[in-house]
């Protein structure tokens, strides 16, 4: 049987180091935690589970901080995680499956799993998308990028459906990535297109709306950009421009998206969003049954909701404005088969027996 290392980069996870290190007893075979300077017991937390912990001195690159992680480890296969993961038992299981379904015969150089960040009430998956979570050792594999670190997959790579649930106890210091970005433009660092595109991200997040636009622009004119993050850079730009109460520039932005592929369901949503605003219900009407009807891409991020109640409770709103009122109830009954307990479906539930 191959043997698998878990990589983790922690600072100060009192919180919730343990609960990730429990969900790994049954299938890993080393730990490592790189420490980045933590000030709590978070080190002593790990002793319980390893003794292979090593100190990292924070530079601003957590790329950095990953690779020296993955330098340490002796596996077959390296694993990475954060401290704020959790795996269920459910899917113990189907990693130890896979362990045993490694041999020469099968010897991927990536395989990539779904990353669970929002579910609903029962934890099913709302919002999700795959990630290279497990790699082989030794092919020359590397993590890249100061911020939003990745690997650039290359050689066999497979998918498992072996989901990892992201769990945060609290919340990403305000600032933080958006700092660490503009030190880089600062020292005149050559931002690749994937970082263009996260800069641009942290800018709306922190309210740099103008500089927003600007740097998301730039990403878009880059030969190199991946599509789904176009189209997702397209959204951002139409929320940047409302931030600005440039409702016309928001929906040139989010119609921007259809010159790279194919709708996508929230693009969709947005787009019906704008013109519901407007009390343009027969144009939103046809960009939410556009958004319903669509079968989004699984290579980018997966959010069920905007091909399901979402455009199903407008559409019935929509309709209903119309005078279209079967066809509105329609819309309701569809609603509420994807979430009976929903806010908005228990009140439509009630306006239409009223």
């Amino acid at each position: 049987m191959i043997k698998l290392s878990i990589c983790m980069i922690v600072k100060n996870e009192h919180d919730c180091l343990a609960r990730a290190l429990n969900c790994l007893k049954s299938f890993a075979d080393e730990i490592i935690i790189v420490d980045t300077g933590s000030t709590d017991d978070t080190k002593a937390i790990a002793q319980e589970f390893t003794d292979k912990i090593f100190d990292f001195e924070w530079c601003d690159d957590f790329s950095k901080a990953r690779n020296f992680s993955f330098e340490k480890a002796s596996g077959d296969y390296i694993m990475w995680l954060d401290a704020d993961d959790v795996i269920p038992e459910s899917e113990q299981t189907k990693f130890l499956e896979l362990k045993n379904r490694l041999n020469e015969n099968f010897s991927p150089n990536v395989i990539m799993c779904p990353y669970v960040a929002t579910t609903d009430k029962n934890c099913a998956p709302i919002f999700y998308y795959y990630r290279e979570r497990i790699i082989k050792n030794g092919v020359g594999l590397h993590w890249a990028e100061p911020v939003h670190e990745c690997i650039a997959p290359f050689g066999e790579i497979v998918r498992e459906d072996i989901k990892i649930y992201h769990k945060k106890v609290h919340p990403t210091p305000a600032g933080r990535n958006l700092k660490i970005y503009r030190k880089l433009e600062k020292d005149k660092y050559l931002f690749s297109a994937r970082a263009l595109y996260y800069y641009g991200r942290e800018l709306y997040y922190n309210g740099y709306y103008k500089k927003s636009i600007k740097i998301l622009n730039q990403f878009l004119v880059n030969k190199d950009a991946w599509l789904e993050n176009k189209i997702d850079a397209c959204f951002i730009l139409s929320r940047n421009y409302l931030a600005l109460n440039d409702v016309n520039n928001a929906k040139l932005s989010l119609l921007r998206s259809l010159s790279f592929d194919t709708p996508r369901s929230k693009i969709a949503c947005m787009i019906g969003e704008l013109f519901k605003a407007e009390k343009a219900y027969k144009v939103a009407k046809f960009w939410y049954y556009t958004a319903l009807n669509t079968q989004d891409s699984d290579s980018g991020w997966i959010e069920k909701r905007y091909s399901t109640i979402t455009p199903a409770i407008e559409l019935s709103v929509c309709c209903y404005y119309l005078g279209e009122m079967q066809e509105a109830k329609h819309y309701h009954e569809l609603a509420k088969s994807f979430e009976p307990n929903s806010p908005a479906v228990l009140f439509n539930e009630q306006f239409f027996k009223d």
